[in-house]
Order: structure tokens, then C-alpha cells, then sequence
């Protein structure tokens, strides 16, 4: 681990370097290749740098300590290397979490699809629950959020929304939000006032770009209709709506949300891209979910993955078995904690094979 340390701090050094050399400088690619390079080492050699640093003062307070006769003195010493020796092994842990490897995807933004499940009409309220609860989140990282479709139900809900988050790392911190959220409330429609369970189903997938993902023309089929609204009625006489097929998976994806059936194309086309990108992880983790069974990376939609409970103010996170007493707050996207928590158990569920294998 540490000869391959210190080769990253040598990279990161010599990066530094070219980012100052004119030619490089010149040669805008080049230079952004090599600025996001850096960016990505700067956390590791920082951390890196950091523990030699405390390894070193644990050696010389070590050194204080074999020729040290005063007991006052030697006490004083003893403490500052406990607290040195406890600070080293935070960093090592830090580092190996540093030196994992990478999701590829984890700094693209996000396509977050919202489907309606079990509960008729209040499954349709909980996804625009659940869609306001990432919007807010959004907020509070400075993403930027786009509609790119959504099929509104009468009374406000949503039988399937699609939301696109932009922002640095959106997918690395919503990934595990992929799976079965389900409801225990009174619905606005029950009157007797009996609590019901619903549900509503999300889909994570990262945002693909046209390089990650080869879409042949003649692999696509294209028909335009008419936009509707709730309830079926036609909401404009041009055929803005896009429908495209894309037949060697069978994927269709629908937008009618834009009035102009070019910015409708665009926007499936986003959607479209992100699918096959998402299928294609999909089976890659299959065929090693084969071998060995994958909890909360695994990205099952069937799962339940977590309750939100309104009578006794509760989120719980199966997979984690985390409950929170505070609904209101998580719902106004303050996720902080569950995200914060699920990125912390997949990072000890990798490092926990990585030991595996070493050993």
C-alpha cells in the first residue's frame, strides 16, 4: 500500500509541475485532463502526507521516551504518543478507504426515475413526496435540477417522474437510494382515518454521455404524438410528444413535457442513454453478484430499502436497520445522515474483501 502511496505522491508532484509549464498551459485538453487528474490525487497525498508526518513525531517521541528518565516529563510523552499512535491509525484506515477502487460513475450527475407503486392514487402522492424530498437535497448541494419527464395524476401526484440532478459527485451520494420506499400514513383520502402502506419505486442511474454509450440510428425507432395531460385529455393539437424505441433492448422512453419536439428528442435521448448505461452495470454486477451476494451496492429495484413512517415520526433503512425520529426533516431533503451512512457501510463492506483477499 505504501509503495503505492508514495508512487501517487510522485504523480501528484509531477503534475504540479506540468500544470505550470507553458506548453501545457497552451494545450487547453491537456491541461483540464491533467487539472482533474490533480484534483483526484490531492485528498490521498494530503492524507498520505499527514501520516508520515504523525509517524514521524511517533519515532521521535518514541525515541524521547527510551532516553527520558524524568517521570513528569516521561508521563507528558506518554500521552502525546497515545494520541499520536491513535491519530496514525485513523490515517492508515483513511487511506485504505482512499485506495479502494473507484465507481467510474460516481462523479457524473444523476437520472433519479420516480415510479408509483402499490397504493393507487396515494402511491402517486408519495412519489411527489419523494421527488420534492431529492429537489431539496439538490438545493442544499447547489445542484441543479431539470424535469426531463413526468406524468402528473389528478389530484397532484405522479405515476412516474424523471429528474435530472447536475452536480459533482450527485451519483456517488444518491446511488443507494435505488430500490422500494414504502408509506405508512393516513391517506387525504381516507376517511376513516386507517393508516395505509404504499409505495413507490426509484431508479438511480448515472447520466451517460453520447462517448459512454453507442447509439446506432438504425437501432432506433421515433414516433411523435400529441402531448397529454392528466386524465388522458390532449393538452396541445401538434405532434410534440417523442416516443423512441430503441429495439435491440426494447427500451422505450416517452417526454412530452417541452412544447417543441426537438427539446422532447433531447431529452429522451438523455434518458435513453442513461438506461442502457445503467443495463450494462447491471449485468457487469450480476455476473458478479454470482459469486458472492452484494448488499447495498447492489443496486436491486425489487428491495425494500426503506420506511417512512408519519404516526411515529420514523425513517428507517432496512439495510442498515438505521431509524431516524425526525420524517419532517428527511423529507425536506435533509439526508445528510442516511447518505453519509450508507457510503460509510459500502466503503467497510469493500475493505472487508479487500482483507479477505490479502489474507
Amino acid at each position: 500500500m505504501f509503495e503505492k502511496l508514495a508512487h501517487l505522491e510522485e504523480k501528484y508532484e509531477e503534475l504540479t509541475r506540468l500544470l505550470s509549464d507553458p506548453a501545457v498551459i497552451a494545450d487547453h485538453e491537456r491541461w483540464r485532463a491533467y487539472v482533474k487528474r490533480h484534483a483526484e490525487l490531492e485528498d490521498v497525498v494530503a492524507t498520505y502526507r499527514e501520516y508520515k508526518q504523525v509517524t514521524a513525531e511517533v519515532e521521535a517521541t518514541r525515541e524521547l521516551l527510551r532516553e527520558e528518565k524524568d517521570p513528569e516529563f516521561r508521563e507528558l510523552a506518554e500521552t502525546e504518543l497515545e494520541e499520536l499512535t491513535a491519530r496514525a491509525k485513523q490515517l492508515e484506515q483513511r487511506l485504505r478507504v482512499l485506495l479502494l477502487p473507484k465507481d467510474p460513475n460516481d462523479e457524473k450527475n444523476v437520472i433519479i426515475e420516480i415510479r408509483a407503486g402499490t397504493g393507487g392514487e396515494e402511491a402517486a402522492l408519495f412519489a411527489g413526496d419523494l421527488l420534492r424530498m431529492y429537489l431539496r437535497y439538490a438545493e442544499r448541494r447547489g445542484w441543479r435540477a431539470e424535469i426531463l419527464s413526468a406524468s402528473e395524476t389528478d389530484l397532484g401526484g405522479f405515476k412516474e417522474v424523471i429528474v435530472l440532478l447536475e452536480g459533482r459527485g450527485a451519483y456517488s451520494e444518491l446511488k443507494f437510494e435505488s430500490g422500494v420506499h414504502r408509506v405508512q400514513r393516513v391517506p387525504a383520502t381516507e376517511s376513516g382515518g386507517r393508516i395505509h402502506t404504499s409505495a413507490a419505486t426509484v431508479a438511480v442511474l448515472p447520466e451517460a454521455e453520447e462517448v459512454d454509450v453507442e447509439i446506432k440510428p438504425e437501432e432506433l425507432r421515433i414516433d411523435v404524438f400529441c402531448a397529454t395531460g392528466p386524465g388522458g385529455q390532449s393538452v396541445n393539437t401538434t405532434q410534440s410528444a417523442v416516443r423512441i424505441t430503441h429495439l435491440p433492448t426494447g427500451i422505450v422512453v416517452s417526454c412530452q413535457d417541452e412544447k417543441s419536439q426537438h427539446k422532447n428528442r433531447d431529452k429522451a435521448m438523455k434518458v435513453l442513454r442513461a438506461r442502457l448505461l445503467d443495463k450494462a452495470v447491471q449485468e457487469q454486477q450480476a455476473q458478479i453478484a454470482s459469486a458472492r451476494k452484494t448488499q447495498v451496492g447492489s443496486g436491486d429495484r425489487s428491495e425494500r430499502i426503506r420506511t417512512y413512517n408519519f404516526p411515529q415520526n420514523r425513517v428507517t433503512d432496512h439495510r442498515l436497520n438505521l431509524t431516524l425520529y425526525r420524517l419532517e426533516e428527511v423529507l425536506q431533503g435533509d439526508l445528510h445522515e442516511l447518505i453519509d451512512a450508507l457510503i460509510t457501510n459500502d466503503q467497510a463492506e469493500k475493505l472487508k474483501r479487500v482483507e479477505n483477499v490479502e489474507n
